[in-house]
């Protein structure tokens, strides 16, 4: 039987917080808006941009100009500096090379828009591992999982029977179940087992090493 991986990237291939969050923090101050210094904005790593600046930006009374205003300043650090200050989490390349044996393929799935995403992949040497690479586009089309996935799977000709994703985040778990496709959630990102388990994960992976052990179909064992 033939599988097919789909990878989410920030929280499951890298750690992107000190960049993201960094960038966040940037167009906020240059916005002159102040959040509560208390204010956790590692449940911002995953979501959209402009739904993370939408709820940021609600007590500010923000519209849509002021949404894409910081988008717009949260870029212009972001692709000189913040994707960069990323990091592989450990595992990761081992693990996409015992997959990359055994899968038929392996896509990236991320909310990231694509041209981020690729040179995200190609700086840290990931591309290698990848068919293909799926992300938003910069004017905020694709950015919902589900629609991602459908897109994903619809461009790349794959069955969803034959398909897994595999995610940190309930977007993740939501996205793929939306478009009937089993998915893995792991537990070295930003999503909780519980926000996971509430979303309808029903597997779970604790480390990259054991993401092989994990998959509804042989592929990547022993390999």
């Amino acid at each position: 039987m033939s599988l097919h991986l789909l990878f989410d990237l920030d929280g499951t291939l890298t750690d992107p917080a000190q960049g993201i969050l960094g960038c966040i923090r940037h167009a906020l101050t240059s916005l002159q808006i102040d959040i509560d210094a208390d204010t956790p904005l590692e449940p911002y790593i995953g979501p959209p941009l402009r739904d993370t600046f939408r709820t940021l930006l609600d007590e500010a009374g923000a519209d849509l100009e002021l949404v894409e205003t910081a988008v717009e300043i949260y870029r212009e650090r972001f692709t000189t500096l913040g994707l960069y200050e990323n990091r592989v989490y450990d595992g990761i390349p081992q693990s996409l090379e015992r997959l990359r044996a055994g899968a038929e393929s392996i896509h990236l799935a991320t909310s990231k828009p694509r041209v981020y995403a690729e040179r995200i992949l190609e700086h840290f040497g990931l591309a290698q591992y990848f068919d293909g690479i799926y992300g938003s586009e910069l004017d905020g089309r694709l950015g919902d999982k589900t629609e991602l996935i459908a897109h994903l799977l619809e461009c790349e000709g794959l069955d969803a029977a034959d398909s897994v994703m595999i995610g940190d985040r309930s977007y993740d778990v939501v996205g793929a179940s939306n478009n009937r496709v089993e998915v893995i959630g792991v537990l070295w990102g930003y999503g909780s087992a519980a926000e996971l388990e509430q979303a309808g994960a029903k597997r779970l992976c604790r480390h990259p090493g054991e993401l092989a052990d994990h998959l509804p179909h042989p592929a990547g064992r022993g390999a």
